[in-house]
């Protein structure tokens, strides 16, 4: 695929895209937290507890990001047996006293609904100055846009001023991709934004129907990029919300447009929790489409888009996930093409190999090829797995967790 540059964004801490906004959010954290305690005249301290989810690279992103923080305690839950070793490892090898790690017996879906009951809670979040690292913290949204003005500065610097990018982007949650879509708002000349999906498809489904549907009979599908086994995009409402006040909401007085946008995002997602899907106007759906694209990858496409382009450039590794939305452009190169010479693609690459080596060991070896993983290994990885570990295990409850992190919290 011609014009195809790759951004890599997961040479941070951990190896994974999420420590561009998370190292900054655990400093924004700690920033205000002893700039509030020097201004405290009645001798409180002021102290907050963040609770997240995560399908693999949030949690030790976070963990990294307010490991050791002054009066800051984090709880991060992963569903059990869903998250690759590595990344397992990253987040309970950390021994620091005010990281908990919780396992939960679900999926990424039914962690991310526990963090979501809790902050519904308006006095367990008040008593525990409850915080957020998942991407529903505006913050890692705001750190997220700068690499799409990164990106195009350095295609400019490359190509010339006629560059234009089309971003495709490895979805899960949809904030990495909606970072591009406030990047876009804010004037930088993006010609798409593709939504790059796996097996749980729902993004891609509502991109052709207008139709966001759970597939409830199969649930969550594990596949070789964990990080976007997701069956409910919760950044994705935050779009949504620009589709309902600009399409479905009739123009009124001052501040009512607003409101009747957030009335709509009620009914779709109360609709959402009942039945399962909702739909949206033709209005919507075209609207949406004049900003993103968006395509699927299959396990089978992953392992060999992987192993393809190991053959070709031996030197180089895709991860799954990044290995999805190559894929991807590919299978929209007609459409890209089409947009006209001046466009490039940025596929932006969200974590490194290493920290999915069955994956990767096994697209490789089905397919012919030998992978010396010894050599794309980086130092902070070896002897990772026998690190000593603490992990706390949790039912998969709201009132559960509620109760855990009083416990821990207290002491």
């Amino acid at each position: 695929l011609p014009s195809v540059h790759i951004l890599e964004l997961f040479h941070g801490p951990t190896f994974a895209f999420k420590d561009v906004a998370l190292q900054f959010l655990g400093n924004l954290f700690e920033f205000f937290l002893e700039r509030r305690n020097r201004q405290e005249t009645a001798g409180r301290v002021h102290r907050i507890t963040v609770v997240g989810a995560t399908s693999g690279d949030t949690g030790s992103a976070a963990i990294y990001g307010l490991r050791g923080k002054r009066n800051v305690e984090v709880f991060i839950l992963h569903p059990h047996g869903r998250v690759s070793p590595i990344q397992e490892a990253q987040m309970t090898t950390v021994l620091d006293a005010n990281v908990h790690n919780v396992s939960i017996e679900g999926t990424f879906d039914d962690c991310q609904d526990i963090v979501k009951q809790l902050f519904g809670r308006e006095e367990f979040r008040r008593e525990h100055s409850l915080g957020a690292i998942n991407s529903i913290n505006w913050a890692r949204i705001l750190a997220q846009i700068t690499y799409y003005f990164y990106a195009y500065f350095a295609l400019v610097r490359e190509q010339g001023a006629e560059a234009k990018p089309v971003f495709v982007v490895p979805s899960g949650n949809f904030g990495d991709i909606l970072a591009g879509f406030y990047a876009r708002s804010l004037g930088l000349p993006v010609a798409r934004l593709v939504i790059a999906t796996n097996a749980n498809d729902i993004l891609d489904r509502f991109l052709h129907s207008g139709i966001y549907e759970k597939n409830a009979e199969a649930g969550v599908l594990a596949t070789p990029s964990p990080a976007m086994d997701i069956l409910v995009s919760s950044n994705f409402e935050r779009f949504l919300w620009y589709l309902a006040h600009d399409n479905e909401a009739q123009e009124g007085a001052a501040g009512k447009r607003e409101d009747e946008a957030g009335e709509i995002i009620r009914r779709w997602m109360d609709q959402l929790k009942a039945t399962g899907s909702f739909k949206v106007t033709q209005k919507s759906l075209d609207a949406a489409r004049r900003t993103f694209w968006s395509g699927r990858c299959s396990d089978e496409d992953t392992y060999q888009t992987i192993a393809r382009y190991y053959a070709a450039t031996p030197s180089y590794v895709l991860d799954p996930h990044t290995a999805v939305g190559v894929h991807v452009a590919e299978t929209l190169r007609p459409k890209i093409e089409a947009l006209g010479a001046q466009n490039h693609v940025i596929c932006l690459s969200t974590a490194h190999p290493a920290k999915f080596s069955e994956a990767v060991l096994k697209a490789v070896d089905e397919n012919g090829g030998v992978l010396d993983f010894q050599a794309i290994l980086p130092e902070q990885f070896v002897g990772l797995l026998d690190l000593p570990r603490r992990c706390l295990t949790c039912d998969n409850s709201a009132d559960a967790v509620a109760q855990l992190v009083a416990q821990h919290t207290s002491k």
